[in-house]
């Protein structure tokens, strides 16, 4: 795993999970301008020669679209073109805004596109990716046999006036495909839809492909290839066999999937790693329902690390054999699983994630070399693992104990170890998703991190409903993690934004950022910048970038 750019010379500010793979988010960037999506607008802020400005603000849907029953969610940007995504429950479908900045950091509404689509939300993955410089996004649609092509996947440019049958197929019937699998009986028809969409000249020109298959799954986007791994659920007698899960490997160049039966199923996209050596390793859990919505949380059983070449992939009549699937030490039942690849290692353990902190916060990391066949290595912490990120050539894992946050970090070397932990003493996780954290390094194991913080023993899904306090910066040398300092919120900030769309932050509304040598919060409305001097960071200023957009003012 490793921090990724958007583009050449373009400084991230997203945890990405693969270099070259951009996230959909909250926050990016464009020449001297933060761009910033929250609850249904779009916002840029200035921060070239030294400032910090607010200049420009825009609802992110069409002017003249009711926002009602929709959520603006993620949000990239490719060249001077920001795709805004999000899902209607109104429009029945996956919503895709253009915007256009301008040099100056202007923004202005180009077009707004519909695709057919079910919900794709997850409590742990996003929806979308930019790679190459196209917009790639994954979305499940239920087919209705009685009326195949009312449902089909189907794209329409919005217009105050738009009809049903404006939409036209994203993708022909012949870039449909099944596995060479058995189905389990009874269950609803999915088209698992990876759609790649050019955003040049202000259209959305996209193509389609999409397999079918049970509704469970979860979804990986490597640089050339998205994976989905549809498991078969329990819907048959208790005499019969489960259905085969599948996993497919859908290439973003356009040519056809391929596919191989497999076991269990992963906790999420982190779960995956397609490797440089032409493997991918996926971490499985024999019972898992897949990452839509909340169904992340629920993975348990026995755990095993899966590692396939990629020529193995075909028709979806192969099996993985037995001898693929390596068994690795299970960390607890019931509780949320962390996972992820960082380096030559597979670590994951168990934490409180959404839920309330545990009553019993002791908990172990098991790190597993996943090229070789070599024994795993434990390690046990007095706070759950809530959050494991790469730092350097090592790893830092976050976790409660119900009252106090700590921070371990840990030495990937031959043998995994131990290093030094920092605890914050009265205080939770900001944000649970990825995306809330970040690392900056600086020299080889060193750099700087940031994380959003709240109070004491707060459940994990209260960060929806409440702003983080601050954002807490750490130092990091050979492993070793000191305070830098926080910056904080300014409860007197608050505004009357008149939300209309997307007024609960599923996304999240706090990130770290870190840019030309600079050093900044965001927290809700508040951009918020810090100077580091002596090892400590200070407020030199802030700003409240919230704007009424024009097509908002007298709005009732």
């Amino acid at each position: 795993m490793a921090l990724g750019v958007a583009g050449a010379g373009v400084e991230s500010v997203t945890n990405v999970q693969h270099a070259g793979v951009d996230e959909g988010g909250i926050v990016k960037t464009y020449r001297d301008f933060l761009i910033i999506l929250r609850r249904g607008r779009l916002f840029t802020v200035r921060i070239g020669d030294d400032s910090l400005t607010p200049v420009s603000a825009v609802d992110a849907y069409a002017p003249g679209l009711d926002p009602g029953g929709a959520w603006y969610d993620e949000m990239l940007i490719s060249g001077d073109v920001i795709a805004v995504l999000g899902y209607s429950y109104d429009r029945g479908g996956t919503e895709v805004g253009l915007f256009q900045i301008s040099p100056d950091g202007q923004l202005a509404y180009r077009s707004t596109w519909h695709l057919r689509a079910d919900d794709y939300y997850s409590s742990d993955n996003y929806a979308s990716r930019l790679v190459g410089g196209k917009l790639v996004f994954y979305s499940p649609v239920f087919l209705d046999p009685e009326n195949p092509s009312e449902s089909f996947p189907a794209i329409r440019r919005w217009e105050p006036n738009a009809e049903e049958d404006d939409f036209r197929p994203v993708l022909p019937a012949t870039k449909v495909y099944r596995a060479d699998a058995p189905m389990a009986s009874g269950e609803e028809l999915v088209l698992h839809t990876v759609t790649v969409c050019d955003l040049a000249g202000g259209e959305l020109a996209c193509r389609g492909t999409a397999v079918a298959g049970h509704e469970s799954r979860v979804f990986y986007v490597s640089p050339g290839s998205v994976y989905v791994w549809v498991t078969g659920l329990d819907l048959y007698s208790d005499d019969d066999e489960p259905p085969p899960s599948v996993l497919y490997r859908m290439p973003l160049d356009g040519s056809p999937p391929s596919a191989l039966r497999v076991e269990g199923s992963p906790v999420n996209q982190f779960s995956f790693l397609e490797s440089a050596d032409g493997h991918l390793n996926v971490l499985v859990a024999s019972e898992g329902e897949g990452d839509g919505m909340w169904d992340s949380d629920k993975a348990g059983g026995d755990l095993a690390l899966m590692r396939v070449p990629l020529r193995r992939f075909g028709t979806g009549r192969q099996a993985v054999p037995a001898s693929a699937y390596r068994d690795i030490p299970d960390v607890g039942d019931g509780e949320d699983l962390q996972n992820r690849f960082v380096g030559d290692y597979l670590l994951y353990g168990a934490g409180s994630g959404w839920g309330a902190p545990s009553d019993t916060p002791s908990s172990s990391l098991v790190a597993v070399p996943y090229r070789r066949d070599a024994n795993a290595t434990t390690l046990s912490f007095p706070h759950g693992v809530d959050r494991i990120e790469a730092m350097g050539s090592g790893a830092v894992i976050v976790g409660t104990d119900g009252r106090d946050l700590h921070f371990s970090g840990i030495r990937l070397g031959a043998v995994p170890q131990f290093v030094h932990r920092y605890t914050r003493p009265n205080a939770s996780q900001g944000e649970l998703r990825s995306h809330g954290f970040f690392y900056k390094p600086e020299a080889q194991d060193a750099g700087m991190l940031g994380l959003p913080i709240r109070g004491p023993g707060r459940p994990g899904y209260e960060h929806l409903f409440s702003e983080s306090a601050s954002i807490l910066y750490l130092r990091n040398q050979a492993f070793r993690l000191n305070e830098v300092g926080a910056l904080a919120a300014n409860d007197s900030a608050a505004v009357d934004d008149a939300c209309r769309a997307s007024c609960v932050d599923w996304y999240g509304n706090a990130r770290p950022l870190f840019l030309r040598g600079r050093v900044f919060a965001l927290l809700g409305y508040e951009l918020v910048e810090g100077r580091v001097d002596d090892g400590r960071i200070r407020e030199a200023r802030r700003v409240v970038y919230f704007r009424q957009p024009a097509s908002s003012v007298g709005a009732k």
